[in-house]
């Protein structure tokens, strides 16, 4: 992998925690209009700029846009996000219940994303590819970081060991209770050191942000084309990515609600689901799935496991031995007639972050009708899909934490 450090653009220490956000796709417009409410230097001005306008306002407008360059300039205007003088790495890490994960802010190289070294493992919308490709484009920069695994690196993580024995740069608590804490890495021999390793390691995978990462190389690619004098060495050449060792990272369940049984009564469709699984009848308190190939359902008040029986599944096959594939064939599309997880209306989809107790509270409300638990994908599932250049079928994976925007810029010029 081709990786390289970069002159970052953040804010000054004191006003860390007014500037960062929670990444763009992670609220709608209204929710960024809350969280920015009264602060004007929140990056919600830069990645949500819809919120500088009247409520309803359509977030794709071309003047939304515009809005974001501007609000970038009067930033770094105003002193609230400034350039590092020279090109350096930067260590990120989170805590999240304890648990920390440490990652390497890097630049990653265009053709390394063109060539699928850097490898996918969901589909992207072209649409949602746009409307990040604008953004780039009008800004002229990576406002927002792409997370990336790579399979672990002992020296790496010595090095990130080393760095994070210094005091942190920033080094404070979100809102969501989340931990944040940010080191620079100046030493050249370090950064020579950075460089030389990530060039040994032969791929990396996107874990979150796949559109980010489609839109910041789409843009790189379309930059290097129309540039008559391209030499390769300018700064459209890479983008802005969080890189984190597999053996870090957490992926949490990602959870179905869905409004209707297609006609069913409850015994008609546990009678159903007994063909492929083992139901056992749970009760009132919640349950969680235990293991893989094991769900929790939430029917009518009550709490059931699901079992798939023996032949069901494919443990071979990297798609096969997905609960989200056992559960779409076999109980979304197959009893429940939802044969697209994508576009159809009946069903809705719940990160693991919110707990179980989500899926109870919108079953209990009358919203839905029943609610479907799975046991989370591991990061192992994740590489052998991408290395094996499948995809993931819908709503697979949930990483949490998510990045904090706002911490590094990547300006592409």
């Amino acid at each position: 992998m081709i990786v390289k450090p970069f002159k970052g653009i953040r804010p000054p220490k004191e006003l860390i925690e007014q500037v960062a956000s929670r990444p763009y796709d992670v609220l709608n417009s209204e929710e960024a209009r809350a969280e920015a409410a009264g602060n004007e230097k929140s990056l919600y001005h830069i990645i949500k700029p819809e919120i500088d306008f009247p409520s309803g306002k359509n977030e794709h407008d071309e003047d939304v846009y515009a809005k974001a360059a501007e609000n970038f300039q009067k930033f770094q205007d105003k002193g609230w996000l400034v350039q590092d003088k020279k090109e350096l790495y930067y260590v990120y890490a989170q805590t999240m219940n304890g648990k920390t994960q440490y990652g390497l802010c890097v630049c990653a190289y265009v053709d390394d994303y063109m060539t699928g070294k850097i490898k996918k493992h969901e589909l992207t919308r072209r649409d949602k590819e746009e409307d990040r490709m604008k953004h780039v484009r009008i800004n002229n920069a990576n406002i927002e970081p792409v997370f990336f695994a790579y399979k672990h690196n002992d020296e790496l993580d010595s090095i990130v060991a080393r760095v994070c024995t210094g005091n942190p740069e920033y080094d404070f608590t979100a809102p969501d209770g989340f931990g944040h804490r940010f080191w620079v890495i100046s030493d050249d021999a370090v950064i020579k050191r950075i460089t030389e390793i990530f060039s040994s390691i032969p791929t990396m995978y996107i874990a979150d942000g796949h559109h980010r990462s489609a839109a910041a190389a789409l843009v790189g690619d379309e930059k290097r084309r129309q540039n008559p004098n391209h030499k390769g060495d300018e700064e459209y050449n890479y983008f802005l990515a969080v890189c984190f060792p597999d053996n870090q990272l957490n992926i949490i369940d990602y959870n179905r609600v869905v409004k209707d049984l297609n006609g069913l009564t409850d015994a008609e469709f546990l009678n159903k689901l007994s063909e492929n699984f083992t139901v056992q009848e749970k009760g009132t308190d919640i349950y969680k799935p235990c293991k893989l190939h094991n769900f929790s359902l939430y029917l009518s008040g009550k709490w059931y496991s699901l079992t798939a029986k023996e032949g069901t599944y494919n443990d071979s096959d990297p798609i096969g031995v997905l609960d989200v594939t056992v559960s779409s064939n076999l109980i979304l599309d197959k009893i429940l007639g939802i044969k697209d997880l994508r576009s159809d209306k009946r069903i809705d989809f719940v990160g693991g972050i919110r707990g179980l107790g989500e899926l109870k509270k919108r079953v209990d409300s009358g919203e839905m009708k029943m609610a479907l638990a799975l046991y989370p994908v591991t990061m192992g599932q994740i590489i052998n899909i991408a290395d094996s250049g499948n995809i993931m079928p819908p709503k697979t994976t949930w990483f949490e934490p998510k990045l904090r925007s706002g911490l590094v810029i990547h300006k592409l010029i």
